[in-house]
């Protein structure tokens, strides 16, 4: 595990113009490139999202963002500076992602995409440094706890995969993110139907991790093994129809699949809880947990997550949260940017 130190003095208020022009913003996930500028302190614009599967690398997307009249018309001669977040774990130049083909040497794309500064981190590190400027508007509480200020912050979020980050205090208003890779730990089931849809995993999986299941694959994965446990023949469905058909209450079996989800969801963020001493709360990012609405507010995603024994009570102590905010990544990543130019 790395660190990565960001500093909440580094986000100046909305102001005038950065002195070395607009600064490119970038969230990469294996299933969309979602690109944006800062033109300002804190004024994010043009945000736009590309589908990966439509380019061949992140180059190819990048000058395809970048050559879009409206952020043509405003980076004039060129961008000097971008951060781009990625879902992937990044370790020296060469990034290769895990849920996507691309790849690519970070110096390279910075000299042939004519940057002076290019930041490329991962992605639930950009998105655990936006934490501390979320409003409340940007976040939803579920079940109760009352964040204790200056604790550790815990972050989970299910997607294309399951990414897992945090962020430590320390001195003068500074954090520490956490580039993690939690969201491959080992699952851990906790009754006899967690146990049987794990048995069915390990007949497609060696190893079962945890994104194994807290994924939308995963949620496919859920499904078919709930089936066999049920003795019902499963039904070749993809997530959003599961999904739909659950929040719909037009299907049993999907109702109990997103329920199955919800609550081994809630086993992972306690396990984060207690690991990292999050008594600042818990975040859940990714883009399945938004779109479950209110399902995921009255299921036993809460009562899972205090699910501790002994340390039942130390849990419900801990807020958990979901982020509603629709491009939260860009705010850490423009934080992050903003620290490694200071630093020049």
């Amino acid at each position: 595990m790395t660190f990565e130190p960001i500093s909440t003095s580094r986000i100046p208020a909305p102001g005038a113009p950065f002195q070395g022009g607009p600064r490119l913003l970038a969230d990469v996930g294996g299933t969309n490139a979602r690109f944006a500028l800062e033109t300002a302190p804190g004024q994010i614009a043009h945000i736009n999202v590309l589908a990966c599967a439509a380019y061949a690398s992140l180059a190819d997307a990048l000058r395809a963002y970048l050559a879009l009249p409206e952020v043509a018309a405003v980076s004039g001669s060129g961008i000097r500076h971008g951060a781009i977040a990625i879902a992937n774990p990044v370790n020296g130049d060469l990034v290769r992602m895990t849920n996507h083909h691309w790849q690519f040497s970070i110096e390279a794309l910075r000299t042939e995409c004519g940057f002076d500064v290019l930041e490329v981190v991962n992605d639930f590190t950009a998105l655990a440094s936006s934490l501390p400027f979320l409003s409340d508007a940007q976040k939803r509480q579920v079940g109760g706890g009352e964040a204790q200020a200056g604790a550790p912050i815990g972050l989970i979020g299910a997607g294309t995969g399951l990414g897992v980050s945090g962020l430590i205090p320390g001195k003068d208003g500074r954090w520490t993110a956490l580039l993690s890779e939690g969201g491959h730990v080992s699952f851990s089931p906790v009754n006899a139907l967690e146990v049987a849809v794990l048995e069915h995993a390990w007949t497609e999986f060696d190893h079962v991790s945890a994104e194994r299941f807290m994924s939308g694959v995963g949620i496919e994965l859920i499904y078919r093994g709930l089936c066999k446990y049920r003795g019902v023949q499963a039904e070749k469905i993809a997530v959003p129809v599961i999904v739909s058909r659950a929040l719909a209450d037009e299907c049993a079996l999907c109702a109990e699949t997103v329920e199955a989800f919800c609550c081994m969801l809630g086993t992972v963020a306690g396990n984060l809880g207690v690991t990292l001493g999050a008594l600042g709360g818990i975040y859940i990012g990714g883009g399945i947990v938004p779109r479950l609405g209110n399902r995921f507010d009255t299921s036993g995603f809460r009562a899972r997550f205090e699910q501790k024994g002994r340390f039942s009570s130390y849990l419900s102590r801990i807020p958990t949260y979901v982020i509603t905010a629709e491009y939260p990544a860009f705010v850490g990543v423009a934080a992050i940017l903003a620290e490694k130019l200071a630093s020049k």
